[in-house]
């Protein structure tokens, strides 16, 4: 959910009966915690902190079913539960009340966190930073966690190739499991036991450690091994989220699908940015928006969007109500919107047509009849006034990873 990497995205309008669909899951819930966590810590300096290898973990009987969604992907009608990302803290779970308040109406349902990645102390989820989020989690059985976990330490340390590939096959055969399984630990004695994972976010890239492209096979098997040790821990329903970003990047992700045994979701992470020039494009390019839902259809799968927002187009509304509109169109289990700048909508400031288009488009879905504006439900043309304004100081540079805003 780094800004650093290879991202895509553009633009299109959203239909008033898109909006509607996804509106009506906003009422709709899944997981959540509270308690007095610092921010995660920035990716660590120091030397990496090999684990000693392990025996295998033993695989359960049988793989953990996931929970079934609400509705089937692209089911006319299904709920989408929405969350914002707004800090991996404890002060996150305040931005949240105050943003759903300025949304007028739409209820968060979703709370999305990242585990710092400088460590495996870290990635295995200090209490004092999980428990807040697990107590906002048990507060509403509407509620849904979302917990992106990297697959490695030195996550965002600019790792080279060779040595990626030596870990990931570390990694394929057990050296790391103890620390997965110390997580899922704690997730069950936490009381979030249904968390969604997202393991290994964005694998198609070229920013974090835990990448694919370096060694496909051994990324796959080490996923495999991830999944296997979670899951052998007693008490744990959680569900895996594969998610790539948009578009091919370093790799085509679908080289880096390790079997439907081991995912239960697959996600996407969709900005407005190249490749593509436009929203049509990024449904339509290889590996993107179609790509994702016809791949999880033929291998049963429900998707979500556990990253969108805006990017290099900068204040771009055709952008933001065609992501509404194909996920109005194409239900995901969950979706969240990025709001740091220069992705955000809420507290970034930058990008006043699309922040008075998300609000609008969900605020005259949450109330039936209410009149709205004619939204295009076509790519927009270059002459449009719906094409991108690029927002002041949007450099594309690198941003606040999970540990910073």
């Amino acid at each position: 959910m780094v800004i650093r990497r290879r991202r895509t995205a553009s633009a299109i309008g959203a239909t008033a009966v898109g909006a509607a669909v996804l509106l009506a899951g906003l009422a709709t819930g899944v997981n959540g915690g509270d308690d007095a966590a610092s921010s995660p810590p920035s990716p660590a300096t120091a030397a990496h902190r090999q684990a000693a290898s392990e025996p295998p973990a033993p695989a359960p009987a049988t793989p953990s079913k996931p929970a079934a969604p609400t509705a089937p992907p692209g089911a006319s009608g299904a709920v989408a539960p929405m969350g914002a990302f707004l800090g991996s803290g404890p002060e996150a779970l305040r931005r949240m009340t105050e943003f759903q308040q300025w949304l007028g109406g739409p209820t968060l349902r979703v709370g999305h966190t990242y585990l710092p990645g400088d460590l495996w102390s870290n990635i295995e989820g200090r209490p004092e930073f999980l428990r807040p989020w697990t107590e906002w989690r048990r507060a509403d059985p509407a509620r849904l966690l979302v917990l992106n976990v990297p697959m490695l330490e030195r996550n965002e340390a600019g790792v080279p190739d060779h040595e990626v590939r030596a870990l990931l096959r570390r990694g394929a055969d057990g050296a790391f499991d103890r620390h997965f399984r110390t997580l899922a630990r704690r997730l069950v004695r936490l009381g979030a036991p249904d968390t969604v994972i997202v393991l290994g976010w964005e694998m198609n890239g070229v920013t974090y450690t835990g990448r694919c492209a370096p060694d496909p096979p051994a990324w796959r098997a080490y996923w495999r091994r991830v999944v296997t040790a979670m899951r052998a821990v007693p008490g744990q329903r959680l569900r895996f989220d594969f998610a790539p970003s948009r578009g091919e990047d370093a790799i085509g992700w679908t080289a880096c699908y390790p079997g439907d045994d081991v995912v239960d979701i697959l996600g996407m992470d969709s900005y407005d940015q190249p490749p593509g020039e436009d929203f049509a494009d990024y449904v339509n390019q290889p590996y993107g928006l179609r790509h994702q839902v016809e791949f999880a259809a033929a291998h049963g799968k429900p998707i979500s969007y556990p990253e969108w927002g805006l990017f290099r187009n900068g204040d771009n509304p055709a952008f933001v109500r065609g992501m509404l509109e194909w996920m109005a169109a194409h239900p995901p289990v969950y979706q969240t919107i990025t709001d740091y700048c220069p992705h955000g909508v809420w507290e970034c400031g930058r990008s006043p047509r699309s922040t008075e288009a998300f609000r609008r488009e969900l605020a005259a879905a949450a109330t039936p009849g209410t009149a709205r504006a004619a939204t295009p439900t076509v790519t927009p043309s270059a002459s449009s006034t719906d094409r991108p304004t690029a927002a002041p100081g949007q450099d594309g540079g690198p941003g606040p990873g999970p540990g910073g805003r």
